[in-house]
């Protein structure tokens, strides 16, 4: 049986292991086939697990966040080609070896001895390809999708939490978040002189979309610039100057995406602001009046929200940033590093949602960087089902692989996370 479990799990992949400057990259091909006694090729293991013990110490405290190499200790980002290919050979080598037989069954025995619903433990974990993808979640809808959640409790979502995160103080912390991180990335890569009329020409515009930003997110009753959602006489009083309104900066938005369109190291940031400018073409109308007062400053804010909160449908991703800056702080989308699955259990009863990530090496501070990053994209799942008023338990289980580590299972805010090592 075990024999047979593990042929299933080999059908349909196909490894081809290729050097290259002493390098070795493990490569997967999901619609060839593949004998066993191929993919247990010994010279395969021992190659591939030398190189990833000879790189892991070097990769300590770097890892790979949304497709960017980042310092795991203050998640700065590292402009370093050659390093983000050698992660990323890491990575892909790290997820072959899941595929092994002996990996297969030091998972089998570390889920068997965590605290992991017994029901559980008796699945095959990651055995189909798909499952050792990189999953990104950039909507409700694919929550939804991955947990199987039917219409009418998706409405209940999108009804609950649209009030919550179409906030004015949510809406304009999620463009200053992404914002700041641009221009936090920009300065860094003007000051390794990389210079670039496209870049420096985003660095300015993004500087002028933060002023504009500070002036609506100001509070003070003597200075602060309100929003109106209707026309004044048609000019600021105090500059005799038309009012401006948030077209101009859906106008900003829409030059950064075009300026950084051929710019691959901020292809992240371009995509997050192109996203956001489904609530800004929704919002274009909407004056910044510094004439009125706090009192009616309130109410306008209260007619932005409920405009935000109609338009921004349970598909939107422009909605699921502001959901994500919501609960986290950041308008980063969820990513998963290997995707992992879902099995319902129990009839129904119960519903386990396991994913996983690499780990460069077993050490406390990694070793909680990683886990921080699961329990991240595990609770937005979590989020929704108790969102929607799903019956039955979510149980949530993250995995973590490691060279050489000491496997064992640990419960972090009430999850379970299982540590694989991974040897020869």
């Amino acid at each position: 049986m075990a024999r047979k479990s593990v042929h299933n799990c080999l059908h349909g992949t196909k490894y081809f292991c290729t050097r290259s400057n002493g390098m070795v990259a493990a490569r997967l091909n999901y619609h060839s086939t593949v004998e066993e006694d191929q993919i247990q090729n010994q010279e395969w293991r021992e190659t591939a697990f030398s190189k990833m013990k000879k790189w892991s110490q070097s990769l300590k405290e770097l890892d790979l966040i949304g497709g960017r190499l980042v310092n795991i200790n203050d998640h700065s980002r590292i402009f370093d080609e050659k390093l983000e290919k050698k992660m990323q050979a890491f990575k892909s080598t790290a997820k072959a070896f899941i595929l092994l037989p002996s990996m297969q069954e030091t998972m089998r025995k570390n889920l068997m001895d965590s605290s992991v619903d017994q029901r559980c433990k008796e699945l095959e974990h990651f055995c189909k390809p798909h499952e050792r993808d990189v999953l990104t979640v950039s909507s409700l809808t694919k929550v939804a999708d991955i947990l199987s959640i039917s219409a009418q409790p998706r409405k209940v979502v999108r009804k609950k939490i649209g009030p919550q995160v179409t906030q004015h103080k949510i809406w304009t912390g999620a463009l200053v978040e992404i914002l700041n991180g641009l221009k936090s990335e920009i300065d860094q890569f003007l000051a390794q002189k990389r210079l670039s009329k496209e870049v420096r020409l985003s660095q300015q515009i993004a500087v002028g979309f933060l002023k504009f930003l500070e002036s609506v997110m100001s509070h003070d009753p003597e200075t602060s610039s309100w929003m109106r959602l209707t026309p004044t006489k048609g000019a600021d009083s105090a500059t005799g100057s038309p009012s401006p309104k948030w077209e101009e900066a859906l106008e900003m938005c829409h030059d950064l995406v075009n300026c950084l369109s051929d710019e691959t190291e901020f292809a992240l940031h371009a995509s997050k602001l192109d996203v956001m400018k489904e609530g800004l073409y929704q919002l274009r109308d909407v004056l910044i009046d510094k004439s009125i007062g706090y009192k009616e400053n309130r109410h306008q804010e209260h007619l932005v929200q409920k405009r935000l909160t109609k338009t921004l449908g349970h598909s939107s991703k422009c909605l699921f940033t502001l959901l994500m800056y919501y609960l986290y702080g950041t308008a980063a989308d969820v990513e998963v590093e290997v995707r992992g699955g879902v099995h319902v259990v129990g009839g129904g009863r119960k519903t386990c949602l396991y994913t996983g990530k690499i780990l460069t090496v077993d050490e406390e501070e990694v070793v909680h960087d990683g886990v921080k990053q699961l329990d991240a994209a595990m609770g937005i799942f979590k989020f929704v089902w108790e969102t929607a008023g799903m019956k039955g338990d979510l149980e949530l289980q993250g995995h973590l692989w490691c060279v050489g580590a000491h496997n064992r299972s640990f419960t972090y805010r009430g999850n379970v996370y299982i540590l694989h090592a991974i040897n020869l």
